[in-house]
């Protein structure tokens, strides 16, 4: 008879909230009352865009994403895994949570390799080609709360710059062997909405049909369509449950769940 695996919970969370200090702390003050083993991924492109521009280091981007240069890489991996990951730390600590901040290169945990350049050139950047679950588990295991920097690295020493939404869904992936996971993606809105205007319009389950009629007809765009694709693709690979709620509402019922 198989055993009944444990549940864990892998919560991403978006740079506009780990920016903000009210939003943070209504975030950690949820994710600290939330039972059970759980994994903290987070963003922090504005501060990496801020921390450039102090350093005189232009920002470029192209369609939302990054062009991460040697230069920009530096200053990613200082705000990353330094200063956006370690306030985040500090604070789940004083709320009682044993986390403890990690980069993909830490463990090994997210092997990627840097993504070919084709009509644009993303420079540093990683595309996952897996994330280590039983080293993750060992510290879950163990009492710990992985909090987890959008960095990974490509096993010959080059760290790369990687989206935070694809690491939360590649660190679902890999911990659906081991656990009943549940990914929650938290953002400023209370689920995907069918009327960008009215916060009440959540629509409250998307299936790959829907998802295909909702990009036809133009309700989903933009950066919301990357962030469905992961959905799906971690649901497509056996992670229990997918939910985008907005980050007060984490741990209480709604938002949007894919499956």
């Amino acid at each position: 008879m198989n055993q009944k695996k444990e549940k864990v919970t892998v919560v991403k969370v978006g740079g506009k909230i780990v920016e903000t200090p009210s939003a943070l702390q209504a975030l950690i003050t949820a994710f600290s009352q939330m039972e059970g083993r759980k994994v903290l991924v987070h963003g922090g492109g504005r501060t990496a865009t801020d921390m450039a521009a102090r350093l005189g280091i232009e920002t470029q981007m192209v369609g939302g994403r990054r062009i991460t240069d040697a230069d920009m890489l530096a200053v990613v991996t200082m705000v990353y895994g330094g200063l956006v990951n370690k306030q985040v730390v500090a604070q789940l600590q004083a709320a009682g949570v044993n986390a403890l901040g990690l980069t993909g290169a830490d463990m090994d945990v997210l092997r990627s390799h840097r993504r070919p350049a084709g009509e644009v050139d993303y420079g540093f950047v990683g595309d996952v080609d897996r994330a280590d679950g039983a080293r993750l588990q060992m510290l879950i295991e163990g009492g710990v709360v992985p909090v987890m920097a959008p960095l990974t690295h490509d096993g010959l020493g080059q760290l790369l710059n990687t989206n935070a939404d694809t690491i939360a869904a590649e660190t679902a992936k890999g911990l659906a062997p081991y656990y009943d996971v549940t990914l929650v993606y938290c953002f400023e809105f209370p689920g995907v909405l069918a009327n960008a205007d009215d916060p009440a319009s959540v629509i409250a389950h998307i299936g790959e049909a829907d998802f295909a009629r909702l990009k036809a007809d133009g309700t989903v765009t933009g950066g919301m369509i990357p962030k469905i694709e992961n959905c799906l693709s971690a649901v497509r690979a056996g992670v229990g449950r997918v939910i985008i709620t907005q980050a007060d509402h984490l741990g209480q019922a709604g938002g949007t769940e894919i499956s």
